[in-house]
């Protein structure tokens, strides 16, 4: 790194651009493979580009961590894992967002690129430990009435199997009485479009579980 290529202004102190062990991002002018010297430059790096280089750089360490987080966990080595399913993560979406996407939606993304089954498992429990996930809440109400003799067995049932019918990954479903005959529904995801959906399908399901059984019910969403 020559020092015309530290900066485009006057340098009193070469300290106040790079100091010894600091980490910068740097761009390859020339390569001289018979020298074995490499021409870098700092100046010509743009403030955007210094963040997105930073950015995959941390995504890169944190990725490697995950994965050396799996080969404990399945006692494997390191190598073996990325073998086995690191490189396949790593291509079709690559490593770092491969294991956000696996938080989200479950072993399945790792089972459908071929990852064995319990492999797919560790990853999927590695993710969700050191991998957070921001989430956002829909709320809704129903109502639901059913006067028959076991109406209360019907309502719980209906709850019980919406929850077991829907495929939640890592969304929240909860489910609560707020005074007969109203309950509420719950749900907790990744996005509003996800929260919505789920809900939707949910109370949905439940009404229509306790209308079939002889009963009535509806549902709103809240605002």
């Amino acid at each position: 790194l020559h020092v015309s290529e530290i900066s485009s202004s006057w340098i009193r102190n070469i300290r106040d651009f790079v100091r010894e062990g600091q980490k910068v991002v740097l761009k390859v002018l020339r390569v001289d493979t018979e020298k074995g010297h490499i021409d870098l430059s700092l100046r010509r790096v743009t403030k955007r580009e210094k963040i997105e280089k930073i950015m995959v750089w941390k995504k890169d360490r944190k990725a490697d961590a995950l994965l050396r987080g799996v080969a404990e966990k399945a006692g494997m080595t390191f190598e073996e894992v990325y073998e086995k399913a690191g490189k396949l993560l790593e291509d079709q979406y690559g490593l770092y967002d491969g294991f956000e996407k696996t938080v989200k939606e479950g072993p399945e993304v790792l089972t459908k690129l071929g990852v064995p089954e319990e492999l797919a498992k560790t990853f999927f429990e590695v993710a969700q430990e050191r991998i957070h996930v921001s989430m956002v809440r829909v709320k809704g109400t129903a109502e639901l009435r059913c006067g028959k003799p076991n109406g209360v067995n019907v309502i719980k049932e209906a709850f019980s199997s919406a929850q077991k019918g829907e495929k939640l990954g890592t969304a929240k479903l909860r489910f609560y009485v707020i005074a007969a005959p109203k309950y509420s529904i719950e749900v907790m995801a990744e996005d509003y479009k996800r929260a919505e959906e789920i809900f939707q399908k949910v109370a949905q399901n439940v009404v229509t579980t306790v209308t079939k059984a002889g009963g009535q019910g509806s549902f709103r969403r809240d605002k």
